[in-house]
C-alpha cells in the first residue's frame, strides 16, 4: 500500500494547529507578564506617576531613591534575608530527615506520620495565629528572629517533608547498603550519599521553603511587634496610611523584593534540569 503525497506524519500538527498553538502560548506569556512589567513601568514614574499610568513621559529612578534612602527598607531587606535562610536552611533540614526517615525505616506510626503531614496543610493560617502566638508568647519568642523562622518551619516541612520522601524512594536502597558496607552509620549514608543524590528534591523544597517566609504578610504582622524586626512584607504596610497610599514607592520596593525570588529560582532551576540520581548509580 503507498501512502498518499500529502500524508503527514504520523503525531505530526497541521499549520493551522501549530498557529493557533503559539498564538495562545504568547497570549498567555503577555498575559503573564504584563502585571509585572506595568509594576516596573509605574515605579518609574515618581511618586504620583501612577496616577497616569498610560503616559510614556516622565521616567525617573526617584521612587527607587526615596525607598533605599529615607525609609527602613534595606533594614526590612535584611530582616526578610535572615528569616528566609533561616527557615529554609531549618526546615530543609528537618523534612530531609523526616522524609528519609518514613523513606528507609520502619517505626510504629510511620505511615500515619505522612498522612498527618498532609492532614496539617489542609489548616488555614487564619486558623493557625492565634495558637502559634500563644506558644511564642510562652517561649518568648514574640518579636524574635527565631519564633518567625519556628513559625515558617511549622508551615513549610509537612509538605517538603512529603515531597523528598519521594525522592528518597526513587534512590535505590543498594546505596544505603553500600555505605553501611564502607562502615559509614545511618546518618553518615544519610549525609554523604543519599543526600547529594537527592539535590533535585533539595531545591524545589528549598525554592518551596524561601518562597513561603520571603513574601509572607499574615504571620510577620502578627508576631513582629516592633520596626525593626518587620520582614518586607509587613514593612510595605507602612506605605499605606488611612488617608493616602504611595503607589509609587509601593510599586518600587515591590520591584526590588522579586530580584532576590527570581535568583533563588534561578539557582533552583538549574538543579531540577540535573539527572543526579541517575549519574550517582552509574559504576
Amino acid at each position: 500500500m503507498t501512502a498518499r503525497p500529502n500524508a503527514r506524519p504520523r503525531g505530526e500538527r497541521s499549520r493551522g494547529a501549530s498557529v493557533a498553538l503559539h498564538t495562545t502560548l504568547i497570549a498567555a506569556s503577555a498575559i503573564s507578564v504584563f502585571p509585572v512589567l506595568f509594576i516596573l513601568f509605574v515605579s518609574l514614574r515618581g511618586r504620583d506617576g501612577w496616577q497616569q499610568p498610560t503616559r510614556l513621559t516622565g521616567f525617573s529612578l526617584a521612587n527607587y531613591r526615596h525607598i533605599l534612602g529615607q525609609t527602613e527598607f534595606l533594614t526590612w531587606f535584611g530582616n526578610s534575608v535572615v528569616v528566609a535562610l533561616g527557615a529554609t536552611v531549618v526546615g530543609v533540614l528537618i523534612a530531609a530527615t523526616a522524609g528519609y526517615a518514613v523513606s528507609r525505616m520502619r517505626f510504629p506510626g510511620h505511615r500515619p506520620l505522612m498522612w498527618i503531614f498532609l492532614v496539617v496543610q489542609m489548616f488555614p493560617i487564619a486558623v493557625l495565629i492565634v495558637p502559634l502566638y500563644n506558644i511564642l508568647g510562652q517561649l518568648r519568642l514574640l518579636d524574635s528572629y527565631t519564633g518567625l523562622i519556628l513559625t515558617y518551619c511549622s508551615t513549610s516541612v509537612p509538605f517538603c517533608a512529603w515531597m523528598l520522601k519521594g525522592y528518597f524512594d526513587s534512590i535505590p536502597a543498594e546505596i544505603d547498603e553500600a555505605g553501611r558496607v564502607d562502615g559509614l552509620s545511618p546518618f553518615g549514608t544519610f549525609w554523604r550519599l543519599v543526600l547529594p543524590l537527592a539535590r533535585p528534591g533539595l531545591a524545589v523544597t528549598g525554592f518551596y521553603s524561601f518562597i513561603t517566609a520571603w513574601g509572607e504578610v499574615a504571620f510577620a504582622s502578627q508576631f513582629m511587634s516592633s520596626e525593626k524586626h518587620y520582614t518586607l512584607a509587613v514593612g510595605l504596610q507602612t506605605f499605606v496610611g488611612q488617608q493616602k497610599a504611595e503607589w509609587g514607592l509601593m510599586t518600587a520596593a515591590a520591584v526590588l523584593i522579586t530580584v532576590p525570588a527570581g535568583i533563588v529560582f534561578f539557582i533552583a532551576q538549574r538543579h531540577l534540569v540535573a539527572g543526579l540520581t541517575a549519574g550517582g548509580t552509574k559504576g
